[in-house]
């Protein structure tokens, strides 16, 4: 009769924590880089509220053994899925240990680098942290996780909490990972790399950590720029002390996003590890306000399903836009906020889905999430927000929230008409553009702003003094790059002054904006546009470059002699451009194998996907094409990143279509691995 009942109670697996309350669970784990596995013994401490026959705990394609309650053997279901335990629990404390092992199929990666080394990283969000510890997909269920690990001394190892204890055993080192409070599941998390760390302190003496890989300690300035002044903000701004122990951040390779604020550790993804240059296109700021502000909205409170998500992304976003508000100013605020307003003005004409709706986009739930929140800021003015803010995050700490919970510390403060504030911002896919333009207007460049785009359809003659003068202003960065993208359509004589004055405002971002306006260079304008070339910018070297390469033929060993030293980005963006420059370039070098090697090297699995993408993309357009480039294309399609298993597939598919690559492809499918077999064999058939 058990085995009936399991059935039945499977579907109600959400309701569980009416049953039980997991309170506390410790995990001593052992990783298998070889096997790519985890193994190891759980221990959960649980209360059974209300009598039940079954308890399940979330565990994809693990294998259990000595599974005990209270040190007692007990019957137990694998569904693959699941971990079923089956008795008759009664009202009280207990306690569950059990041994498991499994090779996660996602979740948790082993990502191989140079010299042998590998990087070990998790991602949970969603529903994912089943797929490498038993844990639980229900937000709702929190519990207190401690981990333990055992790894080779030569690598840092880090999980969520506190450090307990670090100890030597043989060439291991044992990290014992302590938390205090509770957290849903999809926040757990371990990394292992060789790392560096700075340590500092916050103005309220939370200890930090800094993490970079031992190759980037030079780039700890830029990276790291502004991250504890974001912290010391986030604090005062929201009001409530940050509500844990400690606070870490570790960027990781091939990340999946840019970044996951796993509670009280932060990974994100390496391309925001910059230098001083690299900092003026790809900087870290708002991704490390926006996972920090999630410690508070998200980590400490969470929404308890996915219709209430943007009480997480939408406050995680507007917090951060604050932060950068507190760090590069007004401008700098309300120019995003115009962004992102037409952003989903446009997307509003295909997009049906509210904020208040499980299935909105990420656009969605950020944006227009931050939006909402900014609006009702502005109404209920700043001393109510905050009190507001203050009191729902004490009254809500280590729960789950939905928007009414919100709303109700609103009331308390406001007599603001929310019923009227849901419908329009939450309900409704149809953006208020007057409210939005009559507070941002309260900022004199999006003034300026709404005048120059009033004039996208006037003729030029007829705007062209206003341009002008604009441009010569002081007015903020992005009113003059709306005036170039304008400038776009209209025929070169016509705008050659503007494009000047553009120029010579030597402000980078105007300049880049130039840069990538102008596909097709007049000769007139060819020497003030080389200047673009030294600009402290490798986004717009790169463009820069590539344009001046392709118009003017007779000057391309100047521009490749100038830029051969050229590194870029930690993708490599400008070292594979001038690869594949000249290798393109007649009569440029004698010997062209040794650098073929080198591009064809960066689309390899020695580096990270950005830069194979980069290195693919190149070797595709310019026709350098040879087996280990499509051994390599095809590799793409396995990887765990699924923008750039896509961009393998797609690319494939295109290449097939031409006779000879398809036989070249069918010639080394038998060379290629099981995985990469697969898919290239799926290819093959469609």
């Amino acid at each position: 009769m058990k085995y009936i009942f399991l059935f039945f109670t499977t579907c109600l697996f959400a309701q569980q924590t009416q049953f039980v309350d997991f309170k506390s669970v410790t995990g001593q784990l052992t990783l298998n880089v070889k096997e790519k596995s985890v193994s190891g013994s759980v221990d959960y401490q649980f209360e059974v509220l209300k009598p039940i026959d079954t308890i399940k705990i979330d565990a994809k394609n693990m294998e259990f053994s000595k599974v005990q309650i209270n040190n007692k053997d007990v019957v137990f279901v694998n569904s693959g899925k699941q971990l079923q335990i089956i008795d008759n629990f009664e009202k009280g404390e207990n306690h569950l240990t059990f041994q498991y092992l499994v090779k996660p199929k996602q979740a948790l990666y082993f990502v191989d680098i140079e010299n042998q080394d590998v990087q070990i990283w998790t991602q949970g969000q969603g529903r994912y942290t089943s797929n490498w510890f038993p844990s639980f997909d229900d937000v709702n269920e929190k519990v207190i996780f401690n981990l333990g690990i055992s790894y080779d001394k030569q690598y840092q190892v880090v999980s969520n909490g506190v450090l307990k204890l670090k100890n030597t055993i043989g060439d291991l080192f044992y990290w014992q990972y302590e938390m205090e409070k509770p957290m849903s599941s999809y926040l757990l998390m371990l990394a292992v790399g060789k790392y560096d760390k700075k340590e500092l302190k916050a103005k309220s003496k939370i200890p930090l950590e800094y993490y970079l890989e031992n190759k980037d300690t030079n780039r700890f300035e830029p990276t790291y720029r502004y991250s504890k002044r974001i912290f010391d903000f986030l604090e005062k701004e929201i009001g409530v002390k940050y509500p844990w122990k400690i606070y870490r951040e570790i960027p990781v390779r091939d990340f999946l996003y840019a970044g996951m604020e796993n509670t009280t550790s932060t990974l994100f993804a390496t391309r925001y590890v910059v230098d001083s240059i690299g900092f003026e296109d790809r900087n870290y700021t708002n991704v490390d306000a926006h996972e920090l502000a999630h410690h508070w909205f998200g980590d400490l409170i969470t929404a308890e399903s996915s219709t209430h998500h943007w009480l997480q992304e939408g406050f995680a976003t507007y917090f951060a836009a604050l932060a950068e508000r507190d760090i590069y100013g007004d401008d700098f605020f309300y120019s995003k906020l115009y962004d992102t307003a037409q952003q989903i003005k446009f997307a509003s004409r295909t997009d049906s889905i509210p904020v208040l709706n499980a299935k909105a986009s990420s656009l969605t739930f950020y944006e227009k999430g931050a939006w909402a929140l900014f609006v009702l800021h502005e109404s209920i003015r700043d001393k109510a927000f905050k009190k507001a803010i203050k009191s729902y995050l004490k009254k809500y700490a280590y729960q789950t929230v939905n928007t009414q919970n919100f709303f109700d510390e609103i009331r308390k403060l406001s007599g603001f008409d929310l019923e009227k504030f849901q419908k329009t911002w939450l309900e409704s896919t149809v953006f208020d553009t007057p409210t939005a333009n009559a507070l941002l207007s309260k900022n004199k460049s999006i003034q300026v702003r709404l005048e120059v785009d009033k004039l996208k359809k006037t003729p030029l003659a007829e705007k062209e003094e206003f341009f002008k003068k604009t441009l010569e202003s002081d007015v903020y960065f992005s009113v003059k790059e709306t005036i170039v993208n304008q400038l776009e359509v209209e025929k070169y004589e016509a705008k050659k002054e503007l494009l000047l004055i553009a120029l010579h405002t030597n402000d980078l971002q105007v300049r880049q904006a130039v840069a990538g306006s102008l596909a097709k260079i007049p000769e007139d304008f060819r020497t003030e546009y080389e200047t673009l070339l030294n600009d402290k910018s490798y986004q717009t070297q790169e463009i820069a470059l590539y344009y001046l390469w392709k118009n003017f033929p007779d000057h391309r060993v100047d521009y490749l002699d100038k830029s051969k030293d050229w590194i870029g980005f930690n993708d490599y963006n400008l070292r594979t451009l001038w690869l594949s420059l000249a290798l393109s370039t007649a009569n440029y070098i004698d010997n062209s194998d040794a650098l073929v090697s080198e591009l064809i090297a960066f689309s390899s699995t020695k580096y990270e996907a950005t830069t194979r993408q980069n290195a693919l993309e190149k070797l595709i357009a310019f026709k350098i094409i040879n087996d280990q480039v499509l051994s390599n294309l095809v590799n793409a399609t396995t990887h765990h990143m699924w923008q750039f298993s896509k961009y393998g597939r797609d690319t494939i598919r295109i290449l097939l279509k031409k006779s000879d690559l398809r036989a070249s492809f069918e010639r080394i499918l038998p060379n290629l691995n099981p995985d990469e077999q697969f898919q290239l064999n799926r290819l093959l058939k469609e």
